[in-house]
């Protein structure tokens, strides 16, 4: 019998510095009526002295703490980021803080003998760092533990359709064999991948003539283009569940409505329920006569007559990428779907298999904001500590997670919840993630948005960029490179 493999536990940091989106509206006169319902409550910024790395050596070493972790038994540290400011060293850097903090504790640190990779591909480079991880646990790392952490900052110019979608943090994950919290089945899993240019870029040229001062952060603003970035979004989970579906073989409509829950990445609060909505049209289109029916009446109620046009629009695998080259970046690829969709959202089936489905944790990530590569752990560690606290049952029911990375890359990872997942859902300690808090007035978010600093700084992470590089310092050179400082945490303190 194959030994399962999975996840035993969630840590979560979110830097102090909270921009209130009813605030931000006024500032900017959107609509808060819009904001709430599209987008969220409120979303965090990295402080002053923050980044990837200081936030991911925070949420380590909440992890270690929380689960009672003997940190010698690591053999796997892995970071999936899009946010890295150096492009040679990753995890490495955060072992290397984790073990300061390890040290000044007293408690054993993080082996030499442990690997180090970082992986990145835009929201989805943690989902692959999972991924490496229980293969990692499979072959060669038995009896040995693993952490990957999903950490990242989203940022967006001033003025821009990405603004109120901004956020920053970082969650660890402990991964092992005989797991406290989730079973995982990879060979049930389901991927998708293809190029598509302009939907969600950081190309090195926008760093081109940034003459910065020594410790101010480069301005990291993606190249992005909205209603194209949703249309490669739903394509591409369209395309991994379908690799799921064919792996699975089972009747896909009753297997979405046996869910306990699922978890989606969430760059703003509508995005996830139109991708999941989408795909459980899909799992109509293409299932059985009685799923048929249903999709026929959703259809009806959307003043489409042919359903068999909405089943060969799904089935009809778009080139996506084709809509740039025909300056078509704005059109539908599947506009008989979407306009079902539409329809759907007041359907019944809708509020008891997509929103419910949905719901798990998603009040708490109305105040995260975007975390790129983090979002989908966080809401995953929302949802489960909220179902501890809450008395729900999930154990040896099915979950779904579903990544995904700037319209390139799509994965559905079916999940189990194991029997005893009660008692390391209560450890996550999501909501301690939330104390606190810093509300910005405008004239600060425009400080720390434009400069990186403010005049007076709140407690946050305990690691910081103590000083950077200015180059040669006669045997050696250092230009550019970040050097970092453990703060003592208060022992009663997460």
């Amino acid at each position: 019998m194959t030994q399962a493999i999975g996840i035993s536990g969630f840590a979560a940091y979110l830097p102090p510095y909270r921009v209130n989106l009813s605030a931000w509206c006024d500032w900017t006169g959107e609509s808060w009526d819009k904001i709430r319902a599209v987008v969220g409550h409120s979303f965090r910024m990295r402080g002053p002295g923050e980044n990837v790395y200081t936030m991911s050596a925070s949420a380590v070493m909440r992890l270690i703490r929380q689960y009672d972790l003997d940190p010698s038994r690591i053999g796997f540290l892995a970071l999936g980021t899009e946010s890295s400011t150096d492009n040679s060293a990753g995890a490495v850097i955060v072992k290397g803080m984790v073990n300061e903090g390890l040290k000044a504790e007293g408690r054993p640190l993080l082996p030499r003998h442990c690997e180090v990779p970082e992986f990145k591909h835009a929201c989805l480079g943690g989902i692959y760092a999972v991924k490496s991880a229980l293969r990692y646990l499979a072959l060669d790392g038995r009896g040995k533990q693993a952490l990957v952490i999903s950490a990242d900052i989203a940022e967006y110019a001033r003025a821009s359709s990405g603004e109120p979608t901004q956020g920053a943090g970082a969650v660890a994950m402990l991964l092992e064999a005989q797991p406290q919290l989730l079973e995982v089945d990879l060979a049930q899993a389901g991927s998708a991948s293809d190029y598509r240019g302009p939907d969600f870029r950081k190309p090195f040229a926008r760093f081109a003539g940034q003459n910065i001062a020594p410790g101010t952060p480069l301005k990291d603003f993606p190249v992005f283009n909205g209603k194209y970035s949703t249309t490669c979004y739903v394509d591409e989970v369209l395309l991994a569940m379908e690799d799921m579906f064919q792996r699975r073989a089972a009747d896909r409509r009753g297997y979405l409505d046996a869910l306990a829950a699922v978890f989606m990445h969430r760059p703003y609060q509508r995005m996830p329920e139109t991708g999941y909505a989408m795909a459980y049209i899909y799992a109509l289109a293409t299932g059985s006569g009685n799923d048929h029916a249903l999709l026929a009446e959703i259809c009806a109620s959307a003043g489409i007559d042919d359903v068999a046009a909405v089943i060969a629009e799904l089935n009809g695998r778009p080139e996506v990428f084709s809509l740039v080259a025909n300056a078509q970046v704005d059109d539908d690829v599947y506009p008989l779907a979407m306009q079902a969709l539409r329809a759907f959202r007041k359907h019944p089936v809708h509020a008891a298999s997509v929103a419910g489905r949905l719901s798990l944790g998603a009040e708490a990530m109305r105040d995260v904001g975007n975390l790129y590569s983090a979002a989908l752990p966080a809401w995953m560690a929302a949802g489960f500590e909220e179902a501890a606290v809450g008395g729900q049952e999930l154990g040896g029911r099915d979950v779904l997670a579903i990544g995904y990375g700037s319209g390139d890359a799509s994965e559905v990872i079916p999940m189990r919840v194991t029997s005893k997942w009660r008692e390391a859902a209560r450890r996550i300690r999501f909501q301690d993630s939330f104390d606190g808090a810093r509300e910005l007035d405008e004239d600060d978010y425009a400080c720390l948005h434009e400069h990186g600093h403010l005049a007076t700084a709140s407690a946050g992470s305990e690691f910081l960029i103590d000083r950077v590089g200015c180059g040669s310092r006669g045997d050696y050179d250092d230009l550019g490179i970040e050097y970092y400082r453990h703060v003592p945490r208060n022992p009663t303190s997460g």
